[in-house]
């Protein structure tokens, strides 16, 4: 299994998971250092604890990511706490899975190479200025995520080990051109039906709900009744950008400039082309054929050529051996010796050996080190000078800030005079549609404790991060409370006319079912009842034109043989139907499978396989799953 894992993490789909992986950290961001913590975890998998740190964070990610795709419905959408609920379960079993697929990584051995990791980073766009890894933008990232390098490379690691594990699983799943045909033929089926639906709005008129059957449900149903918890709410905020500086002067640019003209350097570069003899499954071999190779060059063979038909490095092989430019501490530290050992353009090493195998690089081109000048660089070195101002002022004034905030706690006003700041305030709002900043995890929390709620204390500095900092207090808070009966009456009206009309479709259309099961056909049925019948020659599961319900049990029900097959189903909107099976046309399927469609069967094959995988681990899994709270809504 080991053997596999490593083939698998080697191939395209591994690095389509990566990028999956890349592509959710930069949606939903890194997050804080973990820490250790005495309240209560979400779950417990194996004994290792999933923290209540850990699931806000991924929450609160999770609902960002859902307020970047439904925009400003979302706050209609997350007024429904069944839903919300739904959400928060959701990222508790992806927390799961995770851990599960972390444990079990560790336990195979699998691990992610710090070259790997380095090599990783060096082609993350989000690093990069130009299309070129910029080390700066690289630090001022990962900070803005508290982050520091060792510990961004740890979280990366982890990542990509995981990753290592899906692709093994995933990427090494494959179909039979049997089953391929055999799945394409079923997803092109056609159906011939005819049915009838039984409409609950038609029943409706005679239902008559009385007072006391409102009054009752509302009694056993007072928690569906609840109006959110509410809460007002004043808050200071100080951003470094918005703070105004001194301008910086013509001789503090050109001091700040001579300090750090170390920065302004760029490296020597150089160009190489090489030829890679890989060492993985016989390494005599290919060193033998590296000598060869070396002699061959040394009586004169051309180098591209030579690189076009041995080397093991296909890509570059296509160019020549040509690698483009490199510097320091970008490759395999012998290569670089190697490389930076050559001395003029068109020399060739010696048989150099890395991790990857045996090379013979060459030496095509020299850029050497060079120093930016002092124009070139000024603009950027007043920004660079006006952004350190301003985050010296800034966490001067968020020290003055959060003093007077806590020594003066029943107001805000001397920390808001003291910074410079205008005190902001909210209406009475639902915890979970706080605007930003307040919609932040920390912040809400902290707008939770017992001390803003009932003491009505202002909050400590509260970072945000990037130079952002808040303090809040509770101007007003209304607990959530049972909405009387007189303002839901209505409501609980229309909710009791939809289930007992839809009650009354369900048990008509199951008594005319059993009518035409005796024997009636369907068109006499529907004329007794003042029904139509409607009729699908070419039923397709892709249809919109029929209730999906519909849909679903048509391609359920069994192939009709001497007669049709008659079936009663639910409907998702309460009302329910019968259906007739009237025939079944098998699809003819090429000899050549579309490539898309095979893609898109092997792939929904493997990620079917993937989930029995995940789930065969929970069920050999020791599992707590505490209740979540509900504090981060």
């Amino acid at each position: 299994m080991l053997e596999k894992i490593r083939e698998g993490s080697q191939g395209p789909v591994a690095k389509i998971i990566l990028g999956a992986v890349i592509l959710s950290f930069a949606l939903a961001g890194i997050g804080s250092y973990l820490g250790q913590t005495t309240e209560q975890p979400v779950a417990e998998v194996n004994g290792v604890k999933i923290s209540q740190t850990d699931f806000n964070r991924a929450y609160q990610n999770e609902r960002s990511r859902l307020e970047q795709q439904f925009g400003e419905y979302f706050a209609q959408i997350s007024a429904d706490p069944t839903y919300m609920a739904r959400i928060r379960q959701g990222v508790i079993d992806r927390l799961v899975q995770q851990e599960l697929q972390t444990q079990l990584a560790a336990e195979l051995g699998l691990r992610v190479s710090d070259a790997s990791i380095r090599k990783t980073i060096l082609e993350l766009p989000y690093f990069q200025v130009g299309e070129q890894f910029n080390n700066d933008r690289y630090l001022q990232v990962i900070r803005q995520m508290n982050f520091q390098p060792d510990a961004f490379r740890e979280y990366l690691r982890k990542d990509m080990t995981r990753s290592q594990l899906v692709s093994a699983v995933a990427g090494t799943d494959f179909a039979l051109d049997s089953e391929l045909k055999s799945a394409i033929a079923l997803q092109q089926q056609t159906r011939s039906i005819d049915y009838l639906v039984v409409n609950k709005e038609a029943l409706a008129a005679d239902i008559v709900i009385t007072d006391e059957q409102v009054s009752d449900y509302y009694e056993l149903n007072a928690s569906q009744f609840l109006s959110p918890e509410l809460i007002s709410v004043n808050y200071i905020e100080l951003k470094a950008e918005d703070i105004t500086v001194e301008s910086v002067t013509e001789d503090d640019v050109k001091a700040y400039y001579e300090q750090n003209k170390a920065q302004y350097v760029e490296p020597e570069k150089r160009r190489v082309s090489h030829i890679l003899i890989d060492n993985s499954e016989d390494d005599d071999a290919a060193k033998e054929k590296a000598d060869t190779l070396l002699a061959q060059l040394k009586e004169g063979a051309d180098f591209a050529e030579l690189a076009q038909s041995s080397s093991d490095d296909i890509v570059s092989a296509e160019l020549g051996g040509d690698l483009e430019w490199i510097e320091r501490d970008v490759m395999d530290p012998a290569f670089e010796d190697a490389t930076f050992a050559l001395k003029n353009k068109g020399e060739f090493s010696d048989v150099v050996v890395s991790e990857f195998g045996y090379h013979i690089i060459k030496l095509t081109d020299i850029q050497p080190q060079q120093v930016k000048a002092y124009d070139d660089v000024k603009a950027d070195l007043r920004a660079e000078l006006e952004q350190a101002e301003k985050v010296d002022a800034f966490y001067e004034k968020q020290t003055e800030m959060g003093a007077l905030a806590f020594e003066i706690s029943d107001r805000l006003d001397d920390a808001a005079e003291a910074a410079g700041l205008e005190i902001k305030s909210t209406s009475l709002l639902a915890l979970n549609a706080l605007p930003e900043p307040l919609n932040n995890a920390s912040v809400i929390t902290a707008l939770s404790s017992v001390d803003l709620l009932e003491d009505k204390v202002n909050s400590e500095v509260i970072e945000l991060g990037n130079e952002h900092a808040i303090v809040v207090r509770v101007n007003e808070h209304k607990p959530a409370t049972t909405k009387p009966l007189s303002e839901v009456s209505e409501q609980i009206k229309t909710r009791l006319v939809n289930e007992q009309s839809s009650t009354l479709a369900k048990s008509k259309a199951r008594s005319l079912f059993a009518e035409v099961q005796a024997g009636k056909g369907l068109n006499d049925v529907a004329s007794e009842q003042s029904l139509t019948v409607r009729q699908e020659a070419q039923l397709t599961r892709q249809s919109y034109t029929v209730s999906p319900a519909i849909v679903t049990q048509a391609f359920k029900m069994a192939h009709p043989v001497d007669s049709a097959v008659v079936d009663v189903v639910d409907l998702n909107n309460g009302d329910a139907a019968i259906v007739v099976l009237k025939s079944v046309t098998d699809a003819q399927v090429a000899a050549d499978i579309d490539p898309q469609a095979k893609q898109s069967i092997t792939m929904a094959q493997a990620n079917k396989n993937y989930m029995v995988f995940i789930e065969a681990l929970k069920a050999n899994a020791e599992l707590n799953l505490p209740t979540v709270t509900q504090s981060v809504e």
